[in-house]
């Protein structure tokens, strides 16, 4: 049978292994790797390129937060969001989504389901936010899982938690029964509510004290609470954007004693230190948690070399320049978030591989592998294998060029690497065996994207992987 795509003369790189070798595709499936293959009816030369499984950032902001108090809608929504990623080399998004007031888990779900297989280029999959823990809210959660989610999200300093501890601790339990993988947002509000306290008595409320406000206690604080959670519902938690090495030193602790504990973290706390809140620009820099030392810094490459971090997101938030530095942004109103998604492989390629501070492979299991595991995607996602999705990121590792963020696709039109050359970019996007983007230039056409569906056990419920 004649492929429909054969990529030809490149280094296909996986989690565990790396060769040259031809790629064939047929019906948007991969069909053969390596090994005699016959010409297709279109060839890619791949010379001196990375054939790579395509990127997942599976922990994105592309829909609106539909709650009363939102000031302004994020700059992204589904089709400039989904062709940022497809510039960028990811083919699989996981957006977290807010049920509109009133809505039930799963009507939330099918809501956003309907407007982002309208709207998107790439593949994506969905968290869906739980803000009332109540315990007729409990079989929601299989109802989730019957449509093909795999997760939900927890915030620990928002929408009461603090007052309705107890009910998010069987929110855990029922997820874990439910082979539901909880995304947890870490922060302690109440040490948050005191930081801010005392700044505003000592005036102290401009936007450079943001990182005063959310301390390290803050995180790792709430960190080990959600390990003391996960331990006693008997279910598995992953950290988003975990931010400090008191933080991951917890979360590591954990893991090592058995626990289905796994860590996030994303490409600012790896590029960026605390010291930008002192620049002339803080409010660009604002994310929940904030920047923290370079001591931590340096423990995130560790822990991301060694597997300890399992996965790099973006938790791509994106407001314009202009919103970020608005005089009326402060300790007490903050912006946070940023837009990332399309720089979130070549950063880490150029800062984390070229560097030194993590291996290609290992590149590859942050950016795309560990999350499929995770999230119940893999090997359909996160790999190059006969019947694996035809997924893939051509990657020019010499492609040396800066960051403009004009050029981004993302509405945000702005990034914090402005003017940063960056060594190492995708040069054509394949979404299921169709080109999306080729040389910088997205192709693929809003619609084409397909709720990701899961094909495995999640890696937190397998006893041969309880550690990626």
């Amino acid at each position: 049978m004649t492929p429909d795509l054969v990529i030809r003369n490149g280094r296909v790189v996986t989690s565990g292994s790396e060769a040259m070798a031809d790629v064939a595709v047929k019906d948007g499936v991969i069909t053969q790797v390596g090994g005699d293959i016959p010409r297709g009816h279109e060839e890619i030369d791949a010379a001196g390129k990375l054939v790579l499984p395509g990127g997942m950032d599976l922990h994105v902001h592309l829909s609106p937060v539909n709650l009363p108090d939102r000031q302004l809608a994020w700059a992204d929504d589904y089709t400039s969001g989904t062709e940022a990623a497809a510039a960028g080399g990811v083919t699989t998004i996981g957006d977290i989504t807010f049920p509109i007031p009133g809505e039930s888990l799963p009507q939330a779900f099918d809501r956003a389901v309907e407007t982002a297989s309208a709207q998107t280029v790439v593949d994506f999959a969905l968290h869906t936010v739980l803000l009332d823990p109540s315990a007729d809210k409990l079989p929601e959660i299989a109802q989730l899982r019957e449509r093909g989610a795999r997760s939900l999200k927890i915030f620990m300093h928002l929408f009461g938690f603090e007052t309705r501890a107890a009910e998010y601790l069987r929110v855990l339990a029922q997820a874990g029964h439910d082979d539901m993988l909880s995304l947890v947002h870490c922060e302690d509000s109440c040490v948050i509510g005191h930081e801010l306290e005392k700044l505003v008595k000592a005036g102290d409320t401009g936007i450079e004290n943001f990182p005063r406000m959310r301390p390290v206690s803050s995180e790792s604080a709430a960190v080990e609470r959600a390990i003391a959670f996960a331990e006693s519902a008997d279910a598995p938690i992953y950290i988003v954007h975990l931010s400090s090495a008191r933080a991951l030193d917890a979360a590591t602790s954990a893991r090592r004693r058995g626990l289905p504990v796994y860590v996030e973290t994303r490409p600012i706390y790896l590029l960026f230190d605390e010291s930008r809140y002192q620049s002339d620009t803080p409010g660009l820099y604002v994310g929940n948690p904030p920047l923290r030392s370079r001591s931590d810094v340096d423990a995130l490459w560790a822990g991301l070399a060694a597997g300890d971090i399992a996965t790099c997101c973006t938790d791509h938030a994106p407001w314009k320049r202009e919103q970020k530095l608005a005089p009326e942004v402060d300790v007490t109103m903050t912006r946070p978030g940023m837009a990332d998604l399309e720089t979130l492989m070549p950063a880490l390629f150029s800062e984390g591989v070229l560097k030194g501070r993590i291996s290609l492979q290992r590149f590859v299991e942050a950016t795309s592998t560990n999350a499929a595991r995770l999230f119940g995607l893999y090997p359909r996602k996160g790999t190059i294998a006969p019947g694996a999705d035809a997924d893939i990121t051509i990657f020019d590792p010499h492609l040396t060029k800066p960051v403009r963020g004009a050029e981004l696709y993302s509405r945000a039109k702005m990034s914090l690497l402005e003017g940063v050359e960056l060594t190492g970019w995708p040069v054509r996007t394949i979404s299921r065996g169709e080109t999306v983007m080729l040389d910088g230039e997205v192709l693929g056409k809003p619609g084409r994207g397909r709720l990701a569906q899961p094909t495995d056990t999640p890696a937190f419920a397998s006893p041969q992987a309880p550690i990626l």
